[in-house]
């Protein structure tokens, strides 16, 4: 079954009944640029207009949300979006991995109601609904849409769904015999390192009609084209043989049925009379969009990989933090990429080494990041196909992921 009839399948059926940099800037515009591919012709259109009111919008494609995917992270420190910087990450209060994984816990969640990348996604959803209902000006729905990419791309970096270390960044390790720390290795390092190895044959443009669902058009001329087509091609399945993620990405649009499943009957009942106040995962979720449980499978590979060395808390690696301040004040790691794998290595017992077959090639081999990246991408055009395809739109609809918020 490919994926674009299995994806239309799917949401046709929930229809009826969608500084931490995470991934780095490269990593929110693959993110972004996956999602733009499997958007509606109509979707894409309404999102470049608003985006670039009147700009060029004759060309095809009008835009590319690649250019605005880390927009989100270039204006948090501004006096004008300080407010949003704690909307990056989630933290449950008393999560340690790889020992104890909780989301959230007994303790709740770490910081004030809904000011987290799990509310952040929920709230933009609702400005963009708004909009559309005729509530919000123009440049408010800009913005949205714009913090919308980038949060749904946080949202699938595990190390976002953790407070431990300020989410790693507080974890210094050795990455090809070169100091960084456990965030910044999955930020950008993964990736920068993939881009060294992918092979030549995607360096070049798949031919016209040798794809399932076109992707060149979308694609830049950018260092992570061949990364992109590799992610589709063997990924997604959009050539002739089937991909590592197609089996089961149509099941990325679905939610639980959250009454039952995740708060049990009585509370759900409690909720609905108003004998006590909604959890904050009652507020983030419903049947078509949720992402705490979407974050909370993710996070579970903080412990299950694990994303988090249990090496880190044995010695001498537990004696081996940063000290920093705010978690909001971490730096942008893509500041350093260029140069860091040019230093040369240099010998550091005290710090864990990740570049391992236990580590970085269990992920390489596991397409972890790759799914991650897909996974966030597919979600993203869900919720765009849901919000801005316009009514009555021609057949080829169904076979685009769909999330009708």
């Amino acid at each position: 079954m490919k994926l674009s009839r299995s994806l239309a399948l799917l949401a046709a059926t929930f229809a009826s009944v969608p500084s931490t940099l995470a991934w780095g800037s490269v990593g929110h515009e693959i993110v972004a640029t996956i999602a733009q591919v499997y958007l509606h012709p109509s979707t894409l259109a309404n999102v470049c207009e608003i985006l670039h009111p009147g700009y060029k919008l004759q060309l095809w494609p009008p835009c590319h949300l690649s250019r605005v995917a880390s927009w989100a992270d270039q204006v948090k420190r501004s006096p004008q979006y300080r407010y949003t910087s704690a909307m990056h990450y989630v933290g449950a209060l008393g999560d340690h991995p790889s020992e104890t994984c909780l989301f959230p816990g007994a303790r709740g969640w770490a910081g004030k109601r809904d000011v987290n990348v799990l509310g952040a996604v929920r709230n933009m959803t609702e400005v963009l609904v708004g909009y559309i209902d005729g509530y919000y000006e123009q440049s408010t729905m800009e913005d949205a849409v714009k913090f919308l990419i980038h949060y749904m791309g946080d949202m699938h970096m595990p190390l976002h769904l953790t407070g431990r270390e300020r989410g790693g960044n507080g974890a210094r390790v050795t990455f090809d015999g070169r100091v960084t720390n456990l965030h910044s290795l999955w930020d950008s390092l993964l990736i920068s390192k993939s881009l060294r190895t992918i092979p030549s044959n995607y360096t070049r443009r798949f031919p016209h009609g040798s794809t399932s669902i076109e992707l060149e058009p979308h694609l830049r001329d950018t260092i992570y084209d061949p990364y992109i087509r590799r992610v589709m091609w063997e990924g997604m399945g959009v050539g002739k043989a089937p991909g590592r993620f197609e089996a089961e990405a149509f099941e990325w649009l679905n939610c639980p049925e959250k009454a039952q499943a995740d708060y049990g009957l009585w509370d759900a009942m409690q909720s609905t009379l108003g004998l006590r106040a909604a959890a904050d995962e009652e507020r983030w979720d419903d049947d078509v969009l949720c992402p705490f449980a979407w974050g909370k499978e993710l996070h579970k590979l903080n412990c299950d990989l694990p994303v988090w060395p249990a090496e880190l808390d044995l010695p001498p690696y537990n004696e081996t933090r940063i000290n920093s301040g705010d978690r909001d004040d971490d730096y942008d790691h893509d500041e350093h990429l260029d140069d860091f794998f040019s230093r040369p290595p240099r010998p550091h017992p005290d710090l864990l080494e990740l570049d391992t077959p236990e580590y970085s090639g269990k992920i390489y081999g596991e397409w972890v990041v790759e799914r991650l990246m897909a996974m966030a991408g597919i979600r993203l055009a869900g919720i765009l196909n849901g919000l801005f395809m316009d009514a009555g739109g021609p057949d080829d609809a169904c076979d685009l992921p769909m999330i009708l918020v």
